[in-house]
């Protein structure tokens, strides 16, 4: 059994556990959700229903807008997060547009629930000098390192994610023309990559990638020391490994690196649009941060430059 900061839970089985199982496999059959996005969901919704649980709600009938609003006074009393407040408001939102538009639910309860204001923060970037450092680190000749900075090149050259990056196969690569082809489930999208990361990805896949793939028949294009496909902890450990021995003092996540591809070619004249369609974002707003980030240089740079500034 889990503790949410008071509320037991363990497995779903209560008043809930029905109506969230047909929503998830809605999201999965019909919307197409991402398997990241789908526990997401579960999970929130779980955390919902051991709340009402503990009031002695058994159906969803049961549950009431004072009941619903009651749990987001619950999370904000006990210091969640806005981003996690309003994402669980989000979560109650579209299960029960789900159970109303199914006939599950008489009334869309959450309709009235206002999530609270985030305060956007800027993505932590590295500097360029704090990038070559990181990408310089593995340096040797085994097999490991030659795929570390193949990995490594690659993520920075492209932005892509984590997950994009380790999901990778050997088809998806041209090395001819010098792109990527990075699908996730609703769309493709081409990336190129430059010299650098060319130059890493050819010395990985003359010999270094069949000498670490366990079935050689694989298309995967990363493979763990096992033989076999990358996880992402095992990058999130690799990274954070080189950042600490490049002497990085910033926290490095593989995000970071896919923000500061991004903040870099902005910051050299990329215009937003090849920016957004590089790293997947469906909305330009999403993208918008970058340049902000770089108006935002520019005004430190005259404030302190100007001579009447």
């Amino acid at each position: 059994m889990i503790y949410i900061r008071g509320v037991a839970q363990g497995k779903v089985s209560g008043c809930m556990e029905k109506e969230i199982n047909a929503f998830i496999a809605y999201l999965h059959n019909v919307k197409g959700t991402s398997a990241n996005t789908e526990m997401s969901y579960k999970r929130d919704l779980e955390k919902v229903e051991h709340f009402m649980e503990s009031r002695g709600k058994r159906e969803i009938a049961d549950v009431s807008g004072q009941d619903l609003k009651d749990y987001v006074q619950y999370l904000e009393d006990n210091h969640f997060a806005a981003a996690t407040v309003s994402r669980n408001i989000a979560s109650l939102k579209a299960f029960y547009h789900y159970l109303v538009q199914e006939g599950m639910a008489a009334e869309d309860l959450p309709e009235q629930l206002k999530a609270p204001k985030i305060e956007k923060k800027m993505p932590e970037i590295m500097s360029p000098d704090e990038v070559v450092r990181l990408l310089e680190q593995p340096s040797g000749s085994s097999p490991k390192e030659i795929r570390d900075k193949a990995m490594l090149e690659l993520l920075y050259a492209t932005g892509i994610r984590v997950t994009e990056l380790i999901t990778l196969k050997l088809s998806d690569v041209n090395m001819s023309m010098n792109f990527i082809l990075c699908r996730d489930r609703n769309k493709e999208r081409i990336i190129p990559f430059g010299t650098a990361a060319k130059n890493a990805l050819t010395r990985y896949l003359d010999g270094t990638r069949d000498e670490m793939l366990e079935n050689k028949a694989s298309d995967v294009l990363f493979a763990n020391c096992s033989g076999q496909p990358m996880s992402r902890q095992g990058f999130w450990k690799l990274i954070k490994y080189y950042a600490k021995k490049a002497d990085i003092q910033a926290d490095i996540t593989p995000h970071t690196l896919r923000h500061s591809f991004a903040a870099h070619l902005v910051e050299n004249g990329a215009d937003l649009r090849s920016v957004q369609e590089m790293l997947g974002h469906s909305d330009i707003s999403t993208t918008q941060i970058y340049a902000n980030m770089n108006h935002n240089h520019i005004r430190e740079v005259y404030a302190k430059a100007h001579p009447r500034g």
